[in-house]
């Protein structure tokens, strides 16, 4: 019997130190121009704007970032570019970047991986294999090796409703005595099995939601903080929810729950996650509204009622930050880097 060749042959780097991820963490959009190209401007817009919010950590070319219909030069100048901003903020503690590296195929991961690390992330977002469908046995060999070649702390995203497999908690608990194992964005939905993960986990590994309407419950339960949609709208009070969460103040982090659970809903209303929360920033003058096939913009009908809602919530109209103060974002962060 042949003997399965490795992945690629192991490589000795020395382990990176320990990300810090705890608190409110953006899914970053990814934002295109009318052309389909990426537009750089709009994502430097963002990321400022993010990082002057007191946002804990920005996640960019994860589902939200669309990666899968990126080219990887485009990936690379995402997370390049969202390294680069996030170093500028000098006035509250440095912003952790987890970049999605993540794909179905465990060589190409590493590749990516080891990319990031070099593009100066903090840690690396691993999805589940998609498509291909692995048993436990399987997962806990994927993640281990992009773990162990990767360059990178790893943080493990289980999310059944797009990969088509569950990280079950068992597998889960597992790899986190791995030392580059440091987290898992648990989206299963499945309360139990995260209460399992966070009653089990070792000392100093991370669970974060990966719900927004979960936040709470995750960080009730223990948690460390949600990879948050929303936060791309309301980057400030995502941040304020986790931190009064884990200062113990329980009814400040209650209302602020209570107050944007229709924002929480309304973004996986309508379409497919990034399409409703494009089209929300999109009415905000923060990005155009535009997504890579097979993804399109939400139709008329949906994007009237999240329109209502954006107004009714005080994100749009009078009171909502004009586009001329979101682009001197970048401004105000350059100026802080040379301070």
């Amino acid at each position: 019997m042949t003997t399965p060749r490795p992945v690629h042959a192991p490589t000795a780097v020395m382990a990176p130190p320990a990300p810090r991820i705890r608190g409110a963490f953006t899914a970053l959009v990814t934002p295109f121009a009318a052309d389909g190209s990426l537009d750089e401007t709009a994502l430097r817009r963002l990321v400022s704007r993010q990082a002057l919010a007191g946002i804990d950590g920005l996640v960019p070319c994860g589902t939200t970032g669309e990666a899968p219909t990126m080219s990887s030069a485009e990936r690379e100048r995402v997370i390049a570019t969202t390294v680069e901003i996030a170093a500028r903020r000098s006035s509250a503690a440095p912003i952790t970047v987890l970049a999605g590296t993540g794909t179905n195929d465990t060589a190409a991961t590493i590749r990516a991986t080891r990319r990031a690390a070099e593009l100066g992330a903090d840690a690396a977002l691993v999805v589940a294999p998609y498509y291909n469908r692995p048993d436990q046995r399987m997962l806990a060999a994927h993640f281990t090796t992009v773990a162990d070649e990767g360059g990178l702390p790893v943080v493990v995203y289980n999310v059944p409703s797009r990969t088509g497999s569950n990280v079950e908690a068992d597998t889960v608990l597992r790899l986190a005595e791995h030392p580059r194992i440091a987290a898992v964005k648990e989206a299963s939905g499945n309360l139990e099995q995260i209460a399992t993960i966070i009653r089990d986990r070792p000392e100093g590994f991370a669970v974060m939601a990966g719900d927004d309407a979960w936040t709470l419950a995750v960080l009730a339960m223990g948690g460390d903080g949600v990879i948050s949609v929303a936060s791309n709208e309301i980057p400030a009070e995502m941040a304020a929810l986790c931190a009064a969460a884990l200062e113990g103040d329980w009814n400040r982090a209650r209302r602020l729950h209570d107050r944007w659970l229709p924002l929480f809903r309304a973004n996986f209303r309508g379409a497919a996650n990034p399409v409703p929360v494009k089209s929300a920033l999109a009415m905000m003058g923060l990005i155009e509204d535009q997504l890579r096939m097979p993804l399109l913009s939400l139709d008329e009908p949906s994007r009237g009622r999240l329109g209502a809602l954006l107004r009714q919530e005080g994100l749009l109209g009078a009171g909502a930050a004009p586009a001329d103060v979101v682009a001197a974002a970048g401004a105000t962060l350059a100026v802080e880097a040379s301070a």
